[in-house]
Formats: C-alpha cells, structure tokens, sequence
C-alpha cells in the first residue's frame, strides 16, 4: 500500500491541509512547501487524480474526439497534440467519433470524466451539445473546422486565403481547364476551400471546368479522376486534401494513362508525409500544424470558462510547399 497524505503530513510536522495545498499547487510557504515536497518523495507518496477531482470537479485530462483517423494527417496531429499537453502536465484521453457526423454521444461519455477541456478534430458536434458543454463549464475547441454561432473556441487554418493562393498559382501557371475535387460539402473546411478557390477564379475571369465533393478519402479522389476528369479534359486538379490527391494521382497515372504535371497538375491541402514521397512528389498546400496546436493548447492552459468566456475562432495562414506535381511553376518573387 503506498504512503497517504496524512502519513506525509505526520512525517512533515504539518496538517494534512498544508500538504493538500503544496499538492495541489496553492499557497504555503517555501519552507513548508519544500519541506513536504521532500517528505512525499521519500516516502513515494503519489497523489490521487480520481480523489483530488473528486473536490475540484476538474481533472487534468483534455479529452480529444477525432473522427478519420485513417487519414494520415490526424495520426501525424494526435501525435503532436499529445506532447504539447504532456509538457502542459495534462494527459490525454482519445475518443474515436463514427466519420461525418456529429459527436453528440461521445461528448456525453467525455464530460463524465471532468476533463479540463475537449478538443474536437474531424469531426462536427450539434448546437445543443455545445450549449450542454458550455452549461458544465468545459471549454471545447474545435481544431481544423469551426462551427459558427456556437459556444466553442475553433482553430483552423486560413483555408479561404489559402485555396486563393492555389487559384493564382495555377492561373499564372496557364492552367485553362482546372477542376476542384472537394471533401465532406457539409464541413467548414471544404466549403471555405472550395468558396476561395472558385471566388478567386471567378474575380480572374475564370470559371472552374469541374466542381464535385464527396468525402475526404484516397477513394474518393481515385474515383472522382477516373469519371470525371477524363471526360471534361482537366488540365489541373486543385483537391480539398493530400488523401484525395494522391488518388486523383494514381487515377490518372493508371486509369487515364496520362502524365503528370506535363498532361494534368495535381495540388493538394495539409502535406502529410506521403506528399513527399518521390511517387507522389505532391504540391500543396501546407497547414501550420505546429501554430494551430499551440494557440488551441494555450487556449485550454488559460481555465477558460465558456460561460464567462466569449469563444472565438483563431485563423492561422497556411503555406505552399511546391514540388513536381505542377507544371511551368512560376518564379516567385
């Protein structure tokens, strides 16, 4: 049986309050506290999370709800997601949400744990369960999507800045027939990457040759290049994801025999590490990963209390990683 706080408290000639405080991070004095601290290390005293939520109502656990995690990008984010809050000393709880629907559920089962926030990645939730957690007190950021008029923090990259800069690169690259294959059309993500892609177009004088959006997958991409890009002779291929572009890619290299860049240009969205692979070699656009995660984990670090707190959504700009999936880049000045 380990050591308990009483026993530390007797071996430091102080009560159990004053070693509940040290513990806990409150007020002592630095006599006091060194004093326990030293005591409860001897001893291996090592306190109770369950017990000490149990009084805060808090633990120091951020809960996470990603949906898709075959898609390599939220692998490579978990990833990062779990060191920043480790260095934060929060722990983290992962709950898998079913793909393209809301989490309603699953924030049910994560609030029974008095998490100190949820962060929400691929995935959507309701009004009303926004409302609950904004009731309870815990502060929900959504990470690569933001929903508006709701209770959450939300930080995304530019998207529609981002799918604008896409648009000029490849009309300065004399692209003529240029197609956009999107992702989920119900997520903030596709739909600003789609409005800035077409708006840019149009505001140059361009129409897009094709627009269809389905799902954020390697199949749909594949599928998409083989139907309908043949048949409307696209010379360029902007899509809403790395995942969808290296289906795009396969498709056109196996199904349409045709080349790339030098037949049909490919662009993609997030760089994931297989955008880099020499088979692929994808241009596209990247999502400043590191930044988003900072600002939603310094977000959770400031005990923010939805109830008091006016949320609102943090725009981060993306940047273009350009490599041989493009034909006649232009020099950049």
């Amino acid at each position: 049986m380990g050591s308990t706080q009483k026993e530390v408290a007797k071996l430091a000639g102080v009560s159990q309050s004053v070693v509940s405080r040290v513990l806990g991070g409150g007020v002592v004095s630095a006599l006091a506290k060194e004093k326990v601290l030293a005591i409860a290390k001897s001893v291996g005293y090592q306190p109770d999370a369950l017990a000490r939520s149990l009084v805060t109502r808090q633990t120091d656990i951020v809960g996470i709800v990603m949906a898709d995690i075959m898609n390599p990008f939220y692998p490579f984010v978990l990833e990062k997601f779990i060191s920043a809050l480790q260095k934060k000393g929060q722990q983290v709880l992962l709950f898998n949400a079913p793909r393209d629907k809301d989490v309603d559920e699953e924030l049910s089962l994560v609030l029974q744990y008095r998490v100190k926030g949820i962060i929400i990645t691929s995935a959507s939730l309701s009004s009303r369960m926004a409302r609950v957690c904004r009731e309870n007190g815990t502060p929900v950021v959504l990470f690569n999507r933001y929903i508006s008029n709701t209770p959450t923090w939300a930080v995304s990259c530019d998207n529609v800045r981002a799918a604008r800069e896409v648009a000029d690169l490849l009309l300065d690259s004399k692209h003529s027939k240029i197609a956009y294959i999107g992702g989920n059309p119900n997520t903030s993500t596709n739909r600003d990457r789609k409005s800035g892609f077409v708006d840019r177009l149009a505001e140059r004088g361009k129409k897009p040759a094709l627009v269809k959006d389905r799902t954020y997958s390697y199949e749909w991409g594949y599928e998409a290049a083989s139907q309908f890009v043949h048949a409307s002779k696209i010379n360029a291929v902007f899509c809403a994801n790395d995942i969808i572009a290296l289906g795009v890619m396969d498709a056109i290299r196996n199904e349409l025999k045709a080349r790339i860049p030098d037949d049909i240009s490919v662009i993609g969205f997030d760089d994931i590490p297989q955008a880099s692979w020499p088979s692929y070699s994808l241009t596209t656009m990247r999502q400043p990963v590191d930044e988003m995660i900072d600002v939603a984990v310094n977000l959770l670090d400031q005990d923010l209390d939805p109830r008091i707190c006016e949320p609102r959504i943090h725009l981060i700009k993306g940047g273009l990683v350009t490599r041989s999936s493009v034909k006649s880049l232009p020099t950049r000045k």
